[in-house]
């Protein structure tokens, strides 16, 4: 046996400020978009406001008049407010669209169920479901389903406690630490979460016996993770959100309809570099507190015009996510929320070129307008009543709900589960009876003995 050197190159790709910074813009919507830009004005004298059109955003409304601008301005105020999604309804929307069996999801589905507002276990899964632990491929179906959700977004949830949470997180995403940590050094520097606060770098180097720079990168993106990912859905009052992009309908100069796409930038202002900070790193002056005045200067307009760039990205993206989105959903912008089609996260990673937890990002927390109402972003994306996704059936869940609905109200006679599936077969959606009241229950229209029938008036 010989032993040899080599030579290998790999490609990896590590976390710095910059690229951390571009993915937490990426995934905020508009308000929380907007208190972030404030924190960076208070902390970035370079930085400064060249235009702020949200002041101006309601008054457009109250200049208008007419009983159709007051149809307007009340369909834009209802369609404003929303009730805040739980952490249980943000899981689950999530690990409907993964491609896995039918067994796999009720385990998954049951431990969601089994989460606290932290993201932990109420109680240990395994002592839970014990009809899943009984076995050696039982007890393999409740680890991968632990790892399915784990890997949703927030990452991290799903598990015992913020430091089994940590390091979930961090299994996710190896790739941003330095090469070939051991996981003892990982689970060692989890036990030590008061150094690293501390930034006790030195301290930690000869506790693990690393370089302190690898020690340093390795905390400064420990930092970056949410030890309780659940705390974020905690509240769930009504609230306002604000559209981040809007769908309108216009007519060309040649009689043809078009659906045009437009960032709401009346939600947040339009940045720029402060003029007197250019003016200081052009100046000639070379005495020693004007050096350092221009040193000051020229990194924070560096910041400045990184935290613009990342802005400029963030914006291009959710408009490229948008303009796919309506090329896939084209038939529900035209006619309507029974029209919307069955449409996946790889649908749309797969046709913008990026991964799907990019695609997640764009997708979480944003809303966009269109003449049916205002709609999350992730509303868009649901999966067929059969198959999964775009590859199964042409009618998504959402859509055949809302054929229910309509069969529902149009009806003048109380109709039972089974003459409904009857009706949806004639329009070629073949759903069985225990679906339809599993849809009509999620659309909380009672059974066929708890609905009313219409009133009818004698003539």
């Amino acid at each position: 046996m010989q032993l040899r050197q080599t030579l290998t190159q790999t490609q990896q790709l590590k976390m710095n400020p910059q690229l951390y910074q571009s993915i937490k813009l990426m995934e905020l919507p508009s308000l929380d978009l907007r208190e972030k830009i404030e924190e960076e004005l208070e902390r970035n004298p370079a930085l400064e406001i060249l235009e702020d059109k949200i002041t101006v955003s309601l008054d457009k409304y109250s200049k208008k008049s007419g009983e159709q601008a007051s149809d307007n301005y009340r369909s834009f105020i209802e369609g404003t407010l929303t009730r805040a999604e739980t952490l249980q309804e943000h899981l689950l929307w999530q690990l409907h669209l993964e491609p896995i069996n039918e067994e796999l999801r009720k385990i998954a589905e049951m431990l969601i169920q089994n989460l606290n507002n932290d993201g932990f276990h109420i109680e240990d899964p395994e002592t839970l479901y014990k009809g899943f632990a009984k076995t050696k491929p039982a007890k393999l179906q409740l680890t991968k389903a632990l790892q399915v959700v784990r890997k949703l977004e927030p990452a991290g949830c799903c598990t015992k406690d913020y430091k089994e949470s940590l390091k979930a997180q961090i299994e996710l995403v190896p790739h941003y630490l330095p090469d070939e940590i051991p996981a003892a050094v990982i689970d060692l520097l989890l036990d030590n979460l008061d150094l690293i606060e501390k930034e006790k770098y030195s301290v930690l180097a000869k506790k693990t016996g690393l370089d302190e720079d690898d020690i340093h990168d390795i905390c400064e993106f420990i930092k970056t993770l949410s030890p309780f990912p659940g705390r974020a859905f905690t509240s769930a009052d009504t609230r306002y959100v604000i559209p981040d992009i809007k769908v309108t309908r216009e007519t060309s100069e040649d009689g043809q309809e078009e659906l045009i796409i437009n960032l709401n930038d009346e939600a947040f202002p339009i940045l720029g570099v402060n003029k007197f900070y250019e003016k200081l790193i052009d100046s000639e002056n070379k005495d020693n507190s004007h050096l350092e005045a221009r040193d000051f200067a020229r990194e924070n307009i560096k910041e400045a015009q990184l935290f613009i760039d990342h802005l400029k990205r963030r914006n291009k993206t959710l408009i490229r996510a948008a303009n796919a989105i309506l090329q896939f959903q084209y038939s529900f912008f035209i006619k309507g929320p029974k029209y919307l089609a069955p449409l996946t996260l790889k649908d749309i990673a797969k046709e913008l070129e990026v991964h799907e937890t990019t695609v997640s990002r764009i997708a979480n927390g944003k809303y966009m307008q269109t003449e049916w109402g205002i709609f999350e972003i992730r509303y868009f994306f649901t999966n067929s009543i059969s198959g999964s996704g775009s590859e199964g059936s042409k009618f998504s869940k959402e859509s055949v709900k809302e054929i229910i609905k309509e069969i529902i109200s149009a009806s003048t006679a109380v109709l039972p589960d089974q003459e409904i599936s009857a009706i949806l077969a004639q329009k070629g959606i073949a759903l069985a009876r225990r679906t339809v009241a599993k849809y009509r229950k999620e659309l909380d229209m009672g059974s066929s003995y708890t609905r009313k029938a219409p009133k009818t008036k004698n003539i």
